[in-house]
């Protein structure tokens, strides 16, 4: 028994040190976390923080004048601009051009045929110059021709990689900490958070769970065609190189209608293209909140608003004052950007 004991102490030991250590990690990890009565860290002790707290309790508690059902509480949220960022372009148009380099050994008449050619040499100024056409042609050739399950892969493989030219950061290291915290804070308080986006929708979808906790049939987007096939006696469904919906300005609307079937009650975005989804979500008796992210930060993201060919934010910053709308001053409201203490 006595040779046993120095083997005991030592196992002794260590599944002590083994219960502190565990002890020690597990107050850490709540340490971390946002404590209840202090949401939305990131954003600074402001009237805009407050109000968004107050709207929130107020419709969620049961003796509110103001409260709303839990099955209506839908709030939803642009994208681009709303959510991460998307200067000097669309994060998706980085995409498309990475797309066509990577094809273009496979078209050589590419090399001299606009708008590939501005593609290739990553010039935004010709490609924008191109029009609607010229976008729309890109978009077909990097997007279409493909199963779902293959598209899917090449987004997944593209995101996990690509990284902005600018910041150097991947794309979705470019997401706003305000914003991921606002989204927590809902799902918390019973609210369904959506991502209503004229980005295309199966860009988003490959991502958007991970990243902002939204699970892809809860990602509204523009979408081209697709058509079910049998491939090798396999059902498959194929992308086709013709667009099925455009999901901006007044598309947004009609987009909640049909794939939510409810009005939201909270809705973000941060441009001209988000206009009628705030009007939707505002214009209507029960209790609602329309927010305008306003990119007013030239240092640690982008400044810009109603001049800017990307996210311009014009009339609806206009009309959002005369509603009485929310408007989201990032450089004030904001004690951080991006998730990374790093870049802030």
């Amino acid at each position: 028994m006595n040779s046993n004991k120095p083997l005991f102490t030592v196992l002794l030991v260590k599944i002590t040190v083994g219960l502190v250590c565990s002890l020690i990690s597990a107050h850490q990890a709540i340490a971390d976390q946002p404590r209840v009565d202090q949401p939305l860290p990131s954003w600074n002790e402001s009237a805009t923080k407050t109000a968004i707290i107050d709207f929130v309790r107020r419709v969620t508690e049961q003796d509110s004048p103001d409260f709303i059902p839990v099955d209506q509480r839908i709030a939803t949220f642009d994208n681009d601009g709303t959510l991460w960022s998307e200067q000097p372009a669309y994060f998706q148009a980085f995409f498309i051009i990475d797309r066509v380099r990577t094809l273009a050994a496979q078209h050589p008449q590419w090399s001299t045929q606009e708008p590939f050619a501005s593609a290739i040499k990553g010039d935004f100024k010709a490609i924008a110059s191109s029009g609607h056409q010229g976008l729309l042609e890109l978009t077909m050739a990097t997007h279409a021709g493909m199963t779902t399950e293959q598209f899917d892969q090449i987004v997944k493989d593209w995101i996990g990689v690509a990284k902005h030219p600018q910041t150097g950061l991947r794309f979705t290291e470019m997401v706003y900490q305000p914003m991921l915290e606002l989204l927590a804070y809902l799902n918390a308080n019973g609210f369904k958070t959506f991502i209503v986006s004229g980005g295309g929708i199966d860009f988003m979808r490959p991502w958007a769970e991970q990243v902002y906790g939204i699970p892809p049939e809860r990602v509204i987007g523009s979408s081209i065609k697709t058509k079910y096939e049998l491939r090798s006696g396999q059902p498959v469904l194929v992308r086709v190189a013709e667009m099925n919906f455009v999901n901006d300005k007044a598309g947004k609307p009609v987009a909640i209608h049909h794939h939510i079937g409810r009005r939201p009650v909270m809705a973000f975005g941060n441009s001209d293209g988000d206009l009628e989804m705030l009007q939707w979500t505002s214009d209507q008796e029960c209790p609602s909140l329309a927010v305008i992210i306003h990119h007013t930060d030239a240092e640690r993201e982008f400044a810009y608003d109603r001049q800017s060919p990307v996210g311009r934010l014009d009339q609806a910053l206009d009309i959002a004052a005369q509603k009485g709308w929310m408007v989201v001053d990032m450089k004030s409201d904001w004690n951080r950007i991006y998730p990374r203490p790093s870049n802030d």
